[in-house]
């Protein structure tokens, strides 16, 4: 058994790497060992390159200078897991954990009876055989079979609490020992002239157990604080300080800016410290407003990417219940690769338009005949790279083939190919792989299992993007900071809850049996972090930030932070608050004016009832939603809406008196009304879950509107025209042309009335007769009438409120026809206007101004207070 030797790595400011060149060389000396034959081991990938360049400048033969990682996959590649074997891709293993569970006689039923606890405990599993497997390394190979056996031991099955935990740590367990052998064992067959080790952030098992089982002579420097005093050596040098903020945004700022000062005094490269990976996010968005060059060694998760996007859109699009909304946004998600469609880019805009024209909710209610060519063909090739998903059931290995080809059919491979995400993606999807894993012929599943199959590989998945050359600003975790050459160091997150505070306990190990097994504890993780910021604190120019609140709940500092606050305070000195490094700018104001635009020559040929109103009610409105055209968008979801309802109920009450020769009794009344109600449910693709509210609104409407109809029998009305399309040209409007849709025309006592169905409250149609210069909508039908000349005179106009709790009592509107001819010269005049280019302002008052599409475009909540005066 060979001699360790353990001296300190002697740390001078940011470069440890010279120094460990020269004690290195000066150990090799005094032992007599040729270099050229020894191997370094370090800590992280990152190191390597620092230590060789050190080298290199030092002069001298260079060892081998490797991590226990990347030398074991020198060596020869890892030993291929066969099927059920651990494999360490999460996404691979929860699927053979799952079989594992499952053939398990006291599992029986969980996955039924409790389908998310029987998930979370696959992610356990997964997790402790994880760690387990990657202790097991650190244990001789001779002896990894006793080790076993004293797992065993100490996971016998019990009875009582935790006895679910026991068991299921046991299978893991189970699972662990029959994985492959480790690649580290290979590093035992290695004869160097010696075995140089750094130790940072603590031992590594591994390393001390490959010098402990070597001959050749070993050397450890440790650059590592007593664990005891971790800070009491470092006070004398320190050059940190401390800023707090009052929030999270305001610490994020003050993270930004001062990385920008830092940058901005050449105090680069800039080691920003991921600690608070959302306050990271938010700081490098801040950074992006700037020309900073930054490199991420955290990534993100990738399942946040566009590319991650495009096939989760395209698995959605393929499920049981997609809308025609999700398979817009899969095409707007790939709608520049379709092969074989020219131009697909505004065929989508044709289909989208004509999809929410029709309120084409369900795909099964789209008809192909009235797309238009273009969207015709977008819309066949979009069903039939969909049809290749549309397997009930089949294996993983299937089902990642058949997603393969759906990508290529609609051209998406490419994209993701020439994507530095989108290759990520392949890749954890094992979509890229020439030779199959053994491992995703797993039992066959269902399209949904498979699409959280694929969610769950992406959510465990990082996307690291490639780094740029000398960035200014380097992202890193803080264990990976240790032994790094950083400018300056700008940690936010100090705070309680991110440094220093209770590491979360394992989800099915406690602390005695981890240690017995090789596992970290709590306490060794947080003793690792300590050591990490301890390492931190020898950089120079550390800024630590942390905040006071946190969502609404108040946040002290970090327990490490007291204790280095505690031992600089023994030593005399204190933290120095840092300054706001954000800079204050003074803004001219620029108050927001009340919009008053003049457009003559975009005045509208043809105007609705609705066109009317807005026009009456804010011209800016007008302006806005009719001559500008800028409407939303309809949505497609398979929601019904009121304005379904609203459409449905038209449409169900046109049919029904269309069929309607003569009075029937009550009973037949009511049920042919129910009948023609489900016939046009139907049509309109309504499904009875969402449509249940209004089933039961109708259910209530029909005995009352047949007890009305009945009464107005009687009165000697007759039912005329429905839903009948008008266009009437006024000469008051001079050119201009009017048009609506009127609900239904009867004739009373040999009178012709104008019938509005309303679903809305009866009060406010109260109110509206009740000031008939002010009312719009029948005055405009009315016209609408008069223009015609077909109908006998004389003429009234009622509102019909089927929903009213009061039941149904039509609201008159009294003379309407002088209201009709006052509605159309007021028109006319104010069409002259703006013929005349008088401007049409917006006049932000009244009721209609809550609800108004156009507020945005007013902006009518900035307007200055002289605006609001004015």
């Amino acid at each position: 058994m060979a001699t360790i030797a353990l001296r300190p790595l002697e740390i001078d400011g940011r470069d440890p790497w010279s120094h460990l060149v020269a004690q290195t060389q000066a150990w090799a000396r005094d032992a007599g060992i040729d270099l050229r034959d020894a191997i370094v081991l370090l800590p992280f990938a990152q190191h390597l390159p620092l230590a060789r360049r050190a080298w290199a400048m030092g002069g001298g033969w260079m060892p081998r200078i490797e991590t226990h990682m990347t030398l074991a996959r020198s060596l020869a590649p890892p030993t291929p897991a066969e099927p059920g074997q651990v494999c360490f891709d999460a996404a691979l293993d929860r699927l053979s954990a799952r079989r594992l569970l499952r053939g398990q006689a006291w599992v029986t039923g969980w996955a039924r009876r409790d389908p998310r606890g029987f998930d979370h405990a696959i992610d356990a599993v997964v997790q402790t055989a994880h760690a387990l497997a990657r202790a097991a390394a650190a244990v001789p190979a001779a002896e990894r079979e006793a080790h076993w056996h004293r797992g065993r031991d100490l996971l016998v099955p019990a009875n009582g609490p935790g006895a679910a935990e026991r068991m299921l740590a046991r299978v893991a367990l189970e699972w662990a020992a029959a994985a492959a052998e480790p690649a580290s064992d290979a590093l035992a067959q290695l004869r160097p002239s010696a075995w140089i080790a750094v130790q940072a952030g603590g031992p590594d098992p591994l390393v001390h157990r490959l010098m402990a089982g070597s001959d050749a002579p070993c050397l450890v420097l440790d650059a590592d604080v007593p664990p005891d005093e971790p800070f009491a050596g470092i006070v004398a040098t320190l050059d940190a300080e401390l800023a707090v903020c009052a929030d999270f945004e305001d610490e994020a700022q003050r993270t930004a800016a001062q990385v920008l000062a830092r940058i901005a005094a050449g105090q680069v490269p800039v080691g920003l410290i991921a600690q608070d990976r959302l306050l990271i996010r938010r700081v490098r968005a801040l950074l992006a407003r700037h020309p900073v060059s930054v490199q991420d060694e955290t990534g993100w998760k990738l399942s946040t990417t566009r590319a991650a996007a495009t096939v989760a859109a395209l698995l959605k699009a393929a499920r049981r219940g997609a809308t025609s909304d999700d398979r817009l946004d899969w095409l707007k998600s790939c709608a520049s690769g379709w092969p074989d469609i020219e131009f697909a880019e505004f065929a989508l805009q044709a289909l989208e338009a004509i999809l929410r024209e029709h309120g084409w909710v369900a795909p099964a209610s789209v008809q192909a005949a009235k797309l238009g060519e273009r969207a015709a063909a977008l819309w066949d090739a979009s069903t039939n790279v969909l049809a290749i998903l549309g397997a009930r059931s089949q294996t993983l290995a299937l089902w990642l083939a058949a997603l393969r080809d759906a990508l290529q059919a609609c051209g998406a491979q490419r994209a993701l190919q020439a994507d530095e995400a989108g290759r990520q993606v392949l890749a954890a999807l094992h979509l890229a792989d020439a030779l199959p894993s053994p491992q995703i012929h797993a039992d066959p599943m269902g399209l949904d299992e498979f699409v959280s199959w694929v969610d769950g590989a992406l959510e465990d998945a990082s996307f690291v993007p490639a780094a740029p050359i000398a960035a200014a600003v380097v992202i890193t975790p803080l264990e990976r900071a240790m032994l790094r050459p950083f400018a300056s160091v700008v940690m936010p997150g100090a705070d309680e809850k991110r440094l220093g505070a209770t590491a979360a306990p394992h989800p099915l190990l406690g602390d005695a049996t981890a240690a017995s097994l090789g596992l970290p504890t709590t306490a060794s993780r947080r003793d690792a972090e300590t050591l990490a910021f301890a390492q931190l604190l020898r950089l120079p120019r550390i800024t630590l930030l942390r905040r006071l609140d946190d969502g609404g709940e108040p946040l002290a500092p970090s327990p490490l932070l007291e204790r280095l606050r505690m031992s600089a305070l023994r030593a005399g000195r204190e933290l120095p608050i840092a300054k706001d490094a954000r800079g204050r700018r003074m803004i001219a104001a620029e108050p927001v004016r009340r919009p008053r635009p003049s457009a003559p020559d975009r005045l509208p040929t043809r105007l609705s009832a609705s066109a009317c109103e807005a026009l009456r009610a804010c011209p800016y409105r007008f302006y806005g939603l009719r001559m500008l055209k800028l409407r939303e968008a309809d949505e497609l979801d398979d929601e019904v809406q009121k304005r379904d309802y609203g459409n449905w109920l038209h449409r169900v009450l046109q049919r029904f008196h269309a069929e309607r020769e003569s009075p029937l009794p009550p009973v037949q009344e009511q049920a042919r009304l129910h009948e023609v109600a489900r016939e046009v449910q139907l049509e309109m693709h309504l499904e009875d879950p969402s449509f249940l509210p209004y089933a039961a609104s109708f259910a209530r409407l029909v005995p009352r509107y047949v007890d009305w109809l009945h009464g107005r029998d009687r009165e000697g009305a007759r039912w005329l025209a429905g839903e009948r399309k008008i266009v009437a040209q006024p000469p008051q409007w001079n050119g201009a042309e009017m048009e609506g849709n009127i609900d239904r025309i009867d004739s009373v006592a040999g009178a012709t009335q104008v019938i509005d169905y309303k679903t809305g409250s009866g009060q406010k149609l109260r109110a509206q007769v009740g000031a008939p210069q002010e009312d719009t909508q029948l005055p405009f039908y009315a016209a609408l009438v008069m223009e015609q000349g077909e109908l006998p005179a004389p003429l009234s106009a009622i509102y019909l409120p089927l929903d009213d709790s009061d039941g149904i009592k039509p609201q008159e509107h009294r003379q309407v026809a002088d209201s009709a001819r006052r509605l159309v010269e007021g028109i006319g005049r104010e069409l002259a206007r703006v013929r005349e280019g008088a401007p049409l302002p917006a006049l932000g008052e009244g009721e209609s101004c809550v609800f108004c599409e156009a507020r945005g475009l007013c902006r009518r909540d900035h307007w200055s207070a002289e605006e609001d005066e004015a």
